[in-house]
């Protein structure tokens, strides 16, 4: 009997051994909003004329290429934190006027070097902002993309807002859809936003029943915050993994904004976590599970760096934004960004 013991203990001892030596491959998945990255031409039928070398905001030459560094700064970091020199994988963006403002950020020096590309569809949003996805080709393969509108209830064709980019493509060998969304804003009204966590549900749902082995992974400028009806509800983003049910999605973005009071947009002294990344079920380790055999979902953190802050004056503390109070202020976005990390087992 006691050798039968030993035989045991040293079995386990062997598989535990084992399981220490398995290797993961990471990837970083991310979001920012680039608040207002305009050119400085006009587009037919856009209101952008604010962002016009003769609009309101002078915007020129200068600014418009200054914007394009900065935010080319903070993309090129995203994920750099537990992935260096490497980055993020996708990151997904909001307030980009058109493809060509796109092709002008990934062609700056910071994102050249990764061989950055970007998914863009020309939305209806009456301001002409709209979403994409930029990827690191090396790591993701898009294979299909569409927009998917956003349909006013009751419905109102004169009501015409950005719509949900979904991207569907292979990332670490697993087949994985990308929701880019960034729903009505504040003055809105929260009716407009709950038909917006409704209608990405149901996108979602169709994806999952047709394929049920697609990872989907929602992420935008909710302008909610996680416990709002809209995500907490209609899109049904739990805070908690063991409460995912079948239909759900992942909100680990709650905790840090209700626990650690920590946001990614600043008003009035008051945090908002508005910039979020949430995942469906097939992402998800429960019950205290560790299969990576697929991509599963390992952490999340809001990027942060000094210079994304100021430093003095009357806007001290505050995210550093590009314009306040109509002055010029060379700096980056109203928002911070977020990243998530995926591990998957390395064969």
């Amino acid at each position: 009997m006691k050798r039968f013991w030993f035989f045991v203990l040293g079995c386990g001892m062997l598989l535990s051994a084992f399981a220490q030596e398995k290797k993961y491959s990471m990837y970083a998945v991310g979001f920012y909003n680039l608040e207002n990255l305009f050119d400085t031409i006009h587009d037919e039928g856009k209101n952008d004329y604010e962002y016009l070398p003769q609009g309101t905001g002078r915007w020129n030459g200068l600014k418009y290429f200054s914007k394009l560094k900065n935010m080319s700064t903070v993309l090129s970091e995203l994920g750099t934190d537990r992935l260096p020199n490497v980055g993020a994988a996708v990151i997904g963006v909001s307030e980009v006027e058109n493809a060509r403002a796109l092709t002008d950020l990934v062609n700056q020096p910071a994102l050249q070097k990764k061989g950055m590309r970007f998914v863009h569809i020309e939305g209806p949003d009456t301001r002409g902002v709209d979403c994409a996805l930029l990827y690191n080709p090396q790591l993701f393969t898009p294979a299909k993309s569409f927009l998917k509108p956003y349909v006013f209830e009751p419905v109102d064709t004169t009501y015409k807002t950005r719509g949900f980019l979904t991207v569907q493509g292979t990332l670490a060998g697993d087949s994985i859809t990308f929701i880019v969304c960034h729903w009505p804003s504040r003055f809105a009204g929260s009716y407009h936003r709950e038909l917006a966590g409704k209608q990405v549900k149901v996108l979602k749902d169709s994806i999952l029943a047709s394929n049920p082995q697609m990872k989907v992974i929602v992420m935008g400028d909710m302008n909610d915050d996680p416990f709002n009806a809209s995500m907490a509800k209609e899109l049904s983003a739990k805070k908690e993994i063991e409460k995912v049910g079948r239909d759900d999605m992942f909100n680990p973005w709650w905790s840090i904004l209700t626990d650690k009071g920590q946001g990614t947009l600043l008003y009035d002294g008051k945090w908002n976590l508005f910039d979020q990344i949430v995942v469906s079920p097939n992402l998800l380790n429960k019950k205290g599970e560790r299969d990576f055999s697929t991509l599963k979902f390992f952490k999340n953190e809001i990027f942060m760096r000094d210079y994304l802050f100021q430093t003095e004056g009357k806007y001290k503390g505050n995210i550093k934004r590009t314009t306040a109070s109509g002055v010029w202020l060379n700096g980056y976005s109203d928002h911070l960004p977020v990243v998530i990390y995926l591990l998957k087992e390395k064969k």
